[in-house]
């Protein structure tokens, strides 16, 4: 039988289809889950009401000692399963072994959020539940509990189930809750306008919380409102949204240096993707920064992409808007916001916002729906792998700077890889036949390339500008030309 989701949750059909064959798994023996994500996505709303659903145990986990937490939760045990008082609960052993009890009789979600707070406090817990489901121990064997841990803390999260770690091979079910995409993420805000959409995604991205209690559910009623939208509520220091992007690095225990993180994500906002231009950018050597890009990528707010056309090459960017948004636009302007000068800051952002934020996250999310909404009949394929690259000519000796190249599965036998799509990807300039005829002179140096399969790729433009009348003729009658405009982006494949 299936699980009907809730009204109050948003989206996240995968999620929940997920989460509800985990639960719902009649078989014999606890089994156990990992749920993780950033703060704010929705999680905690997620699994309480997957508890609340299936009848099952919800304890959300606080920052305190392990005897005040176990006293917690042997408090919350005895109200869930009627006990006159609280259950005694001496350590993590017995209490795991409780939660296990849970499920004698029937498979019982039992969900505890924020486990990294625990953890902290205990460091041998995980060690404990990786015993508690011990194959073969008779609590494991006689219990349905079907035991999930959350928690936001993304680099302990990782390592949960990694290499050598107690939990690694126990879990059954290992559930990322990433933020909606920029289609869902209009839609959740309430923006039909596809140029609003953009604008709005590119500060708050598709984080569900910044909707409703940072902004207290104020959204920009239509275009003419977007720059009072955000003077009023994303540079207000009376909105929880003004310092929510510092707060990012602070909540994350591992990022302890966060000036060094700082100027690492100012550097890659400022359009160094590179580990050299980052390097330069903050006066370090290339070689000291393995330690703080490793650390922004296990928090889940830097991403490395390679690039799809030069082996060992590589790029970063910053994954959530919002902290793009802050080191380009707010952090060299913050003592004019705090004296509350958001609408002169605003003004004079204008061109900085567009070069530093909007159009670097247009490009995104153009590659975003190549990959995922774009189907194999648009692109000739599946895409695999999408990023932007550089594309040298020999002969010239230039350099091609391509927005976004598409590449299909690896075939099998070592046969060159297919080069599904190359494009170009503006948002304030009508693209015309020059820019097409840019991406035909790629194609043919791909096509002379060894290694590369550019037989039959396909030429992609997309602005938010439009295009111009010659681009929109030549195109026509071309099946390898595709024009990507708003209302593509945000309806079409």
């Amino acid at each position: 039988m299936t699980l009907p989701k809730p009204a109050e949750i948003f989206d996240r059909d995968a999620e929940w289809h997920e989460l509800a064959r985990f639960v719902g798994d009649e078989r014999p023996g606890a089994t156990l889950g990992v749920v993780s994500g950033r703060r704010r996505q929705g999680k905690t709303l997620l699994l309480y009401q997957l508890a609340q659903a299936t009848g099952g145990f919800y304890f959300g986990a606080t920052e305190a000692t392990a005897t005040d937490s176990l006293r917690r939760l042997g408090t919350a045990l005895g109200e869930h399963t009627g006990a006159p008082g609280p259950v005694h609960l001496p350590d993590w052993a017995h209490a795991v072994d409780a939660l296990l009890a849970l499920g004698r009789d029937r498979p019982t979600t039992v969900v505890i959020d924020e486990f990294p707070y625990l953890a902290r406090t205990s460091h041998d817990l995980p060690s404990i539940v990786q015993h508690a489901l011990t194959p073969g121990r008779p609590e494991r064997i006689g219990s349905r509990t079907r035991l999930l841990l959350c928690g936001s803390a993304l680099s302990f999260m990782g390592g949960l189930l990694a290499g050598s770690a107690p939990l690694r091979g126990r879990a059954g079910l290992e559930l990322p809750v990433a933020p909606l995409d920029f289609r869902a993420a209009a839609g959740f805000w309430g923006i039909t306008d596809p140029a609003l959409a953009v604008r709005v995604f590119s500060i708050v991205g598709g984080t569900p919380a910044y909707r409703r209690e940072y902004v207290q559910d104020d959204a920009p009623a239509d275009a003419a409102d977007f720059d009072n939208w955000v003077t009023r509520a994303v540079l207000n220091p009376a909105r929880p949204l003004f310092r929510e992007a510092r707060y990012l690095l602070a909540e994350d225990p591992d990022l302890r240096e966060t000036a060094l993180y700082h100027s690492v994500l100012a550097a890659v906002a400022e359009g160094n993707a590179t580990r050299g231009g980052i390097a330069g950018y903050i006066g370090r050597k290339a070689t000291d920064l393995q330690h703080p890009l490793t650390v922004l990528e296990d928090a889940g707010l830097l991403v490395r992409d390679p690039d799809p056309l030069r082996s060992g090459r590589s790029s970063y960017r910053i994954t959530e808007p919002l902290v793009t948004f802050y080191e380009a636009v707010m952090k060299p302007a913050w003592t004019a916001l705090e004296q509350r000068r958001g609408a002169d800051v605003w003004r004079g952002a204008q061109r900085r916002f567009t070069s530093a934020v909007l159009g670097p996250r247009f490009e995104e999310m153009v590659r975003q729906w190549a990959g995922r909404f774009a189907g194999p009949e648009t692109l000739g394929g599946l895409a695999a792998q999408v990023g932007s690259a550089t594309m040298t000519d020999p002969a010239t000796r230039t350099s091609h700077e391509l927005d976004l190249v598409a590449l299909g599965e690896q075939p099998l036998g070592g046969a060159p890889r297919p080069v599904l799509a190359i494009g170009e990807v503006k948002w304030g300039r009508t693209l015309g036949q020059p820019d097409l005829d840019r991406l035909d002179r790629v194609r043919e140096l791909l096509r002379r390339r060894p290694g590369a399969d550019a037989e039959r790729t396909r030429l992609l433009l997309s602005s938010a500008a439009g295009f111009t009348e010659q681009l929109v003729a030549a195109s026509a009658g071309r099946t390898d030309v595709l024009l990507v405009d708003l209302e593509r982006l945000y309806g079409g494949d």
